[in-house]
């Protein structure tokens, strides 16, 4: 398994960190800006259509919570289930950057800043 490091490449549109995940470091998913066959999420096709690396390069929208496709039921759901922020790591991208970011998620060995 590989181990968790730094990567801006391996932030997530919704700004979860995949390269804390074990199935990214397993080699079981390719993540989300490499995964193809997620033509089912909302978020990462909107990106994709506008040159978003995440949603946190939008101008339209101040508050991810604000955008009706960053924040659906299915999203709030799965941050619940899995306990994790991405308004809150969307937030810290736009503060920080993503090299931060990244930083942040490999230091603490997460895929989200808490909740």
């Amino acid at each position: 398994m590989k181990p968790i490091t730094a990567d801006v490449n391996a932030i997530s549109r919704c700004g979860l960190y995949c390269g804390a995940c074990k199935k990214y470091r397993s080699g079981a998913c390719s993540g989300c800006a490499e995964n193809d066959k997620a033509t089912w999420c909302k978020i990462r096709s909107c990106c994709h259509e506008h040159g978003y690396a995440s949603c946190a390069d939008c101008q339209e929208h101040a508050d991810a919570t604000d955008c009706e496709t960053f924040d659906n039921l299915m999203g709030r759901f799965f941050g619940l289930l899995f306990r994790s922020n991405r308004p809150g790591c969307i937030q810290y991208i736009k503060e920080h950057g993503y090299e931060a970011h990244a930083h942040k998620m490999a230091e603490a060995q997460r895929m989200s800043v808490p909740r």
